[in-house]
């Protein structure tokens, strides 16, 4: 049984012998399929609320001690050091958690693990660009993309960790001038989110933009005719294949400071990085999952293999204040 509260009353518990109390930022319908396989595999009840990831951040913050939360699951490791750095999170280690999940993708003391994997790659214009046009992230500098990129707000935590891995491997001012020259080709203000950014390369508002591909997936598997046509129309291009590799992210969870159902909170990671759960955050979900031997679903693979920046994605949040300064040198808004 899943005990879904998506407002911001108390967690009222369902009186189970056993339960954990999740704060997720993720939808409860894409949740839905995970904490019911986690139920049905122990017994173990979930009582769930859901929320804007800054606002359960606050919500955590003022709670203290007293919180009632297991568990803050969210995405993007940037969001996960916030957490880490506010004193919400406690350390955890087990030898399934750090055994299970690539050590890129969890916290060096164990303050967080990823889940899945997602990839923010180019995407392009199938009828107006050839995929041979393209190349590096550094490359959407150049002049011939001069208003022909489409991007959402530098105030998004996805494009301040692409800009905290490019800090990373260029440096910060490498990074900077880039920023400037990536936003002097943008085709328009950045305005809406992923899904809106391709359908604007769909509808030839420009012809290249930065997405997370399981947006495209949502855009393939939707009941609108606009959003399959809009699918159709695009195609990932997986930039810097030839050096670091892809930019991706992660969703992850930690367990909570003031955790009372610890063990159950434990419990439920453990499950998250499953192969039974693994699946179906790429069967559901449209992400890839942190396990290497579990298959990705054909939906997900017929996007292609890609090779991915192996960079420890704690740096994604140890890089973010510097990212946000730099967007906003450069104008990006």
């Amino acid at each position: 049984m899943v005990v879904a509260l998506t407002g911001f009353g108390p967690i009222q518990s369902a009186h189970a012998a056993e339960e954990v109390n999740v704060y997720s930022y993720r939808q409860e319908v894409l949740l839905r399929p995970l904490l019911e396989a986690f139920t049905e595999e122990t017994g173990i009840e979930v009582n769930l609320v859901s929320g804007k990831a800054d606002a359960l951040l606050e919500r955590l913050k003022n709670e203290g001690q007293n919180s009632p939360a297991d568990i803050l699951l969210t995405v993007d490791a940037g969001r996960l050091h916030r957490a880490e750095q506010a004193g919400l999170l406690q350390p955890v280690t087990t030898p399934q958690l750090r055994s299970t999940v690539p050590p890129q993708y969890q916290h060096p003391d164990g303050y967080w693990y990823g889940l899945s994997v997602r990839a923010r790659p180019i995407f392009y214009a199938r009828d107006r660009v050839s995929p041979e046009e393209l190349s590096t992230y550094e490359a959407l500098t150049d002049e011939k993309w001069k208003e022909r990129i489409c991007v959402r707000s530098s105030n998004n935590i996805y494009n301040q960790s692409l800009l905290a891995s490019l800090i990373a491997h260029d440096g910060a001012e490498a990074t900077e001038a880039w920023t400037k020259g990536f936003v002097a080709n943008l085709a328009r203000k950045p305005q809406g989110g992923d899904r809106d950014q391709l359908h604007a390369v769909a509808a030839g508002q420009c012809d290249l933009a930065l997405a997370n591909t399981y947006y495209l997936g949502q855009l393939m598997q939707s009941g609108k005719a606009n959003d399959r046509a809009a699918a159709d129309k695009v195609a990932v291009f997986w930039p810097n294949q030839d050096d670091r590799g892809v930019h991706v992210n992660i969703s992850g969870a930690g367990v909570t400071k003031s955790a009372e159902n610890r063990d159950n909170a434990i419990r439920f990671l453990e499950f998250l990085v499953s192969d039974r759960a693994q699946k179906i955050y790429t069967e559901s979900i449209n992400e890839y999952p942190v396990k290497d031997d579990v298959p990705w679903s054909e939906l997900v693979a017929s996007w292609g293999q890609f090779k991915a920046d192996h960079l420890n994605l704690s740096t994604l949040g140890e890089n973010n204040a510097e990212a946000v300064r730099i967007a906003d040198r450069a104008g990006w808004r």
